[in-house]
């Protein structure tokens, strides 16, 4: 359905209405826990119990530690804006008020970046913990924390834990979350005081969903078992340049100064690092006995708790920038949405932390969204400037084989020594497990997790020079991640920042994950905009491109060092008027000599983003603030438009087919909730895939439990109906291959034209002939996707819609997915019906592999009015509160899921305007 206009986005229920839905959430609170005093956990709980934990937001407390008072004005959404008159005391009650709303789930991730879960949900999660304390975020958080962070950043860490410390004083789990009252029915789980460490670890979940292409290396090595070089390169086509342009266009790498340089800009000359060549790293396939070590690997990493993404799969985001020569009010405007998994609560958190005087003493006058459990804000705007991330997909990470001998593993002929250590897993309802964690010069290695990951196949094909493989190769990471950094330094540094240099100069310790950094500003005439490529990216010996695992025995495949500030891409106030970026390409590989990655996004979203600013400013018109909420909601398919044209040329016999060929017809590719033709496409679409590609690929990367017939992998020659197996798929379905995205929209294009390919061949089943052609796979592409719709949503093609496949539901991300019924019940929320789909602006993302159903989304929607900071919009995926049955929920997601945005509020004035409830926290 359209969405409202943008002043209607802004109007409150009106006190009758929210009479009514107190009214009802009682009521329904009233039956649900009517419900529950009948089941066998025999405990029932009244209202209260529901209610304890709910937070004060009206009138005074007392805080132990705050040197002046401090207000906390929430909007008529619960969100937060904190005026206090020191650094400390401004921390201290973000710490309080997000522990106030969030805590159980802060609580949930401190357990997940320490490996501690199975202390909260018993030995279900020990394998996890396993992993987690293998890879040992929170031993790198406290590392980072004794001799990384300054001064400053310790001191307002500091401050933070001790308010969520003030807050948790005197409260039982009763007190705190409806989720710790579930939990002591089952066991004594106890909260523990919040520490520093604690905030700082969070950035490495939040890095790990973003860590870049690993999943991709993966992925290419388990192909090798049934698909050949040529076949896995055409699944992993080069970046499109000329059609999709990169991020940064107006510079370049000047290998004199040893920097990158823009047209027509100062830069601050440096020296350079090392340079890194492209290429393959020698091994261009993968050694076949790999298959079964890199399968275990992926279910391990599957399992793995999902931090801010979808285990790295589907991760993207949209950020654009417009100059004020582009725009109706003469200043920059900037818009985000990050691409993430969605969760109950959101992974966001909407607040304002406001110094009511800046000055040395207190420095922070900032607004935007941040995580629960970190203190300041990650992406928002301060008095000056904006900002906006998107997730860059640079490789900083690499998989390691590593031939392990004795007591040690081998390097350069000779046998080195683990470092080791014991890890102790305590597990609710009583008992332990020990682990020992071993670790080789490249990193931990993640093979010790599960036996069969240290077995290697018969028949590897390894290079002559490696050491034999005897009872197998081990796998080892190698990841910046887990060396101590200092992005915890970063955040502080961009919230006070005042301009591009300080900004620029805050990205320097934005060291993981490396993200693009968009800006604007509103200073002078017309105001700036800019971009800056952060992060501690590795370069690679010459040859090695870090797209597959490399032999860790040799030390010519290791790490050489790592790029310097100054010879990563920027951009300011280019020419053209505007900055996009969408996962896509960041430079021109001519550019720039050293290889970022070999998996960017393929710039479907980017492009239609640039087209539609282009398309609105070339000819002279401006854009709005509206406009660029539009264009966050655009739902355009561009693979659609590819495909469409070819699909209505096909002479369906089958009038029932037919019919459904004809919703096509005239269709503007556009993807609307209520569209019974974008329903009929991506049926088609995700038809296309299956049968062209992922039929072809092998079980562990197809759907758990789609089963095939197949020639085993170890037979040669042309199929034998006698001797085919069955293979089962192995992989969940919102992670499997084909997924449908826009790495998937470049194969198609690069073979569409060619009508034989083998790619359109399929064999023949019991209901249908073999296929040979292109037009024979779409035309059954068709036909299957019919009865396909036909099973799920009726035979009556007036009742189809693209909303009654692609539905949201929320899911609280612990309880909500593992616990029992009544609790799902409690808990979660949906289903939404969504318009956008997959690779399209309004990326609300879906795995064609495996269904519809929404898998990753717009997290949160803003775009920043750098004229006029009042007149900026906001919207987050659910709620401020964590608590269920809160008014603030999931009081925002209706209107997120129509695309209106909320007021965002900055100037004390309208701060106060906006204000329902006022919190004065006391020393």
């Amino acid at each position: 359905m359209p969405p409202n206009t943008t002043a209607s986005s802004g109007q409150k229920p009106g006190k009758s209405g929210r009479k009514k839905g107190r009214r009802a959430r009682l009521i329904l609170i009233v039956l649900v826990l009517a419900l529950i005093g009948g089941v066998a956990y025999g405990g029932y709980w009244g209202v209260s119990t529901v209610r304890a934990s709910f937070p004060q937001t009206k009138g005074s407390l007392t805080l132990e530690g705050l040197s002046g008072p401090v207000d906390v004005k929430r909007d008529g959404y619960g969100i937060p804006q904190i005026y206090a008159s020191s650094d400390a005391d401004l921390f201290m009650a973000q710490g309080y008020v997000q522990a106030q709303d969030r805590f159980y789930e802060m609580d949930v991730r401190r357990h997940m970046t320490s490996g501690r879960l199975s202390e909260m949900f018993g030995k279900g999660q020990v394998k996890n913990d396993e992993f987690l304390r293998t890879l040992g975020w929170n031993r790198v958080a406290q590392r980072e924390y004794d001799t990384k962070l300054s001064a400053s950043t310790k001191k307002y860490l500091q401050a933070y834990a001790k308010g969520v410390n003030a807050y948790l004083k005197g409260k039982d789990g009763k007190d705190i979350s409806l989720e710790y009252a579930a939990l002591g029915l089952t066991n004594d789980y106890k909260p523990e005081q919040w520490t520093p460490v604690d905030s700082v670890a969070w950035l490495k979940a939040m890095a790990w969903d973003l860590r870049g292409n690993m999943q991709e290396e993966i992925d290419r090595s388990l192909m090798t078992s049934r698909l050949g070089p040529k076949q896995i390169a055409d699944l992993y086509p080069e970046y499109p340049y000329d059609r999709n342009k990169a991020i940064t266009q107006e510079g370049a790498y000047d290998s004199v100064t040893q920097s990158y340089v823009q047209k027509g800009a100062q830069t601050s000359g440096s020296t350079g690092g090392s340079g890194a060549g492209t290429g393959l790293a020698g091994n261009t396939t993968a050694p076949d006995g790999l298959q079964s070590q890199l399968s275990k690997l992926y279910d391990v990493l599957d399992d793995v708790p999902t931090a801010v993404g979808v285990n790295g799969n589907g991760i993207g985001s949209n950020s654009w920038v417009v100059a004020g020569d582009r725009t109706i009010t003469g200043k920059p405007l900037l818009a985000n949405d990050p691409h993430l998994s969605a969760s109950l609560p959101s992974v966001w958190y909407q607040m304002g932390l406001h110094c009511t005087a800046v000055s040395s003493k207190c420095q922070y006058d900032v607004s935007g969204y941040t995580f629960a459990g970190m203190p300041g804000v990650i992406i928002g705007h301060n008095q000056n400037i904006a900002w906006g991330m998107t997730n860059s997909g640079v490789d900083v990470t690499d998989l390691y084989l590593e031939k392990i001998t004795g007591a040690g593993y081998q390097f350069d002929g000779k046998v080195l020594p683990f470092t080791t250590r014991k890890e102790t897993i305590k597990i609710a309802g009583g008992g332990s497990k020990t682990i020992v964690v071993r670790t080789t010069n490249n990193g931990p290695l993640l093979s010790d997790r599960d036996d069969e990951l240290v077995k290697v196949g018969k028949k590897a094909t390894v290079d002559t020079a490696a050491p034999d493989r005897g009872d197998g190769y081990a796998i080892a990471l190698r990841w910046t991640a887990l060396d101590p950094g200092t992005s915890m330094d970063a955040v502080f540094r961009l919230d006070k920042a005042s301009g591009w240099d300080e900004f620029r100069k805050a990205a320097e310790s934005f060291e993981v994950p490396s993200q693009n950094l968009i800006y604007a500003d509103g200073k002078g005439a017309k105001g700036h905009i800019g971009y800056q490529l952060p992060g501690k990216i590795p370069t690679r010996a010459k040859g090695d491109d870090g797209s597959l695992p490399s032999p860790g025995w040799d030390s010519k495949y290791r790490w050489t060092g790592y790029i310097k500030q100054s010879e990563l891409p920027y951009e300011f106030d280019p020419g053209r008027g505007y900055i996009v970026t969408a996962n896509q390409a960041v430079v021109d590989k001519d550019k720039y000599p050293y290889t970022l990655t070999t998996d960017w996004g393929y710039g479907a979203r980017s492009q239609r983003i640039t087209d539609l600013i282009k398309t609105k400013t070339d000819g002279g018109g401006k854009m709005s603030t509206d406009d660029m909420r539009q264009m966050q909601l655009d739902n355009s398919s561009e693979i659609a438009k590819l495909i469409v044209p070819k699909l209505l040329k096909l002479d369906i016999a089958d009038k029932n087919v037919r019919q459904a060929q004809k919703l096509l017809e005239g269709w503007d590719y556009t993807q609307d909730a209520d569209s019974a033709a974008a329903a009929y496409f991506n049926a088609v679409w995700r038809n296309i895939l299956k049968l062209a590609f992922g039929n072809k690929l092998p079980k562990e990367l197809r759907v758990k439990g789609q089963c095939l017939y197949v020639d085993p992998v170890d037979t040669t020659g042309p199929a034998d109906d006698d001797r085919k197996v069955v293979e089962c798929g192995q992989r969940d379905a919102d992670q499997a291959q084909p997924d449908g995205g826009d790495r998937w929209f470049e194969v198609v294009r690069n073979i569409i034209d060619d009508e034989h390919n083998d790619w359109w061949k399929a064999p023949k089943t019991r209901l249908d002939k073999a296929i040979d052609t292109r037009d024979g796979l779409f035309a059954r592409a068709m036909k299957d996707a019919r009865w396909e719709l036909t099973a799920k949503l009726g035979k009556d093609l007036d009742s189809w819609s693209w909303g009654r496949l692609h539905r949201l539901f929320l899911k609280n991300q612990t309880l909500g997915t593992e616990g029992p019924s009544f609790l799902k019940y409690m808990l979660n929320r949906g289903p939404w019906k969504l318009s956008g789909g997959e690779a399209t602006v309004n990326a609300t993302g879906w795995n064609a592999a495996g269904g519809y159903g929404v898998v990753w989304v717009p997290s949160m929607r803003m775009v920043v009015n750098l004229d006029d900071l009042d007149k900026s919009k906001w919207i987050n995926l659910s709620g401020a509160s964590g608590h269920a049955y809160s008014a603030h929920y999931t009081d925002q997601t209706d209107k997120w899921a129509k695309g209106e945005l909320l007021p965002w509020a900055f100037s004390a004035k309208a701060v106060d305007k906006s204000t329902r409830d006022t919190l004065v926290l006391k020393p």
